[in-house]
């Protein structure tokens, strides 16, 4: 059960790097650091833009309008914080 666990922890990390590589290359695309008419870079947008979206929708719609601010992946990182510290401080000291 503990090896379940290391799992879901080591895919909430690697979800928190998708989020963080997703929000650098979107600053890189607004800033025209990088241009997305490259193939490689346009697919690797896609599928850093399609992977975090359907956990950032909900975070959104809850959240108020800032203006050009976007929040939700700093909020969102947070909640995998708060999950990964209940496993390891509650859940994962009482499983066998």
């Amino acid at each position: 059960m503990r090896a379940v666990l290391d799992i879901v922890i080591i895919v909430l990390d690697l979800y928190v790097w998708l989020l963080i590589a997703s929000a650098i290359l979107s600053w890189l695309i607004a800033f025209n650091v990088v241009n997305t008419r490259n193939q490689f870079v346009s697919a690797v947008a896609e599928f850093l833009s399609r992977i975090p979206e359907p956990v950032l929708a909900p975070i959104r719609n809850f959240l108020p309008s800032l203006g050009g601010l976007d929040i939700s992946p700093i909020i969102l990182i947070l909640i995998i914080m708060f999950i990964e510290r209940v496993i390891l401080y509650y859940i994962y000291p009482n499983v066998i």
